[in-house]
């Protein structure tokens, strides 16, 4: 592989560490992470089935689909180590020059996990949206539409 397309890859990998990195300490100072997420993952669930008017099989779908995205974003912390994205992000700033074995080692281990885990994921996403009436899917689509903006007290 060119030395450029490498060059470019790593950034794109560097740039969405970052990116995460910051969303997850961001996430943390605002109350998003840590605390009880079974009990914040029952909110969502709740919330999602009222708007979307699930049955009781809808809401067991959406339960499997939540659990499944809190054990990839679990096993996501994890992969690397300490579990905390902020500090494995800034051990590779820790020394006169950036870590480049440490970051390369660092996306591998994300990459890893989101590849092991996709699998479950996609497969309970698809049988969730699978059994929504057409008028659910279509809700569903229109809050994507929107940009994942929550949803609107219209419904």
């Amino acid at each position: 592989m060119k030395y450029w397309i490498k060059r470019t890859l790593l950034g794109f990998a560097g740039a969405a560490m970052v990116a995460g990195s910051i969303a997850g300490c961001a996430g943390q100072r605002h109350g998003w992470g840590g605390g009880d997420s079974a009990e914040f993952r029952a909110k969502m669930i709740e919330r999602v089935g009222s708007k979307l008017e699930l049955d009781a099989n809808q809401k067991q779908k959406l339960t499997v689909l939540a659990e499944k995205l809190q054990a990839q974003r679990e096993a996501m912390r994890g992969a690397g180590g300490s579990g905390d994205p902020r500090s494995q992000f800034k051990a590779l700033f820790a020394g006169n020059k950036f870590d480049q074995a440490g970051a390369t080692r660092l996306v591998e281990e994300k990459t890893a996990a989101v590849r092991n885990g996709s699998p479950e994921i996609i497969a309970a996403a698809a049988d969730f949206y699978d059994n929504l009436n057409a008028a659910q899917q279509q809700k569903v689509r229109d809050f994507m539409d929107r940009g994942g903006r929550r949803w609107s007290h219209r419904g």
